[in-house]
């Protein structure tokens, strides 16, 4: 039986495109742990969706994953078909453009095969704790990197 691991995750920008962050809290049983990175230059989407990976990247091993995310472009996805028609068109929009962070897209669904999973939408900047806590990873992670050295 694969583990029940719950992922909550947020990505921010200062900007859009600009310096962004993205952040992460994974709960399995009594465990709690906290990611967070930086990009200098990059969307709110490219985030958001680092962060979902960063959070998978960290797993030791084939799970079940409960994600929640505030980020409509990341469930809407899932949750849409819009990855189905992507993969259908040749990664391509519904008005023939390119989709945007395919190279991000690729490497989450590569490492999304070997799990179980749900994407749960989250109502961003509100009661949430958890996704309030990774969208304050996120903001440090920025503000961190952006801070004059010492």
């Amino acid at each position: 039986m694969k583990k029940q691991v719950t992922i909550y995750t947020d990505g921010a920008c200062s900007g859009n495109p600009g310096p962004g962050g993205w952040g992460a809290v994974l709960l399995y049983q009594d465990q709690k742990k906290e990611l967070s990175g930086f990009e200098p230059d990059t969307t709110n989407n490219r985030m958001e969706l680092t962060a979902v990976i960063e959070a998978i990247r960290a797993l030791k091993a084939p799970c079940a994953l409960s994600i929640y995310t505030d980020s409509a472009y990341v469930c809407n996805a899932f949750h849409n078909g819009w990855l189905q028609n992507w993969l259908g068109n040749g990664w391509k929009t519904a008005s023939k453009r390119p989709v945007e962070n395919q190279d991000l897209w690729l490497v989450l669904l590569d490492m999304l095969r070997i799990h179980e999973f749900t994407f749960i939408k989250v109502k961003g900047h509100s009661d949430n704790p958890l996704n309030n806590r990774c969208d304050e990873l996120a903001r440090l992670a920025i503000k961190q990197a952006l801070a004059p050295v010492q």
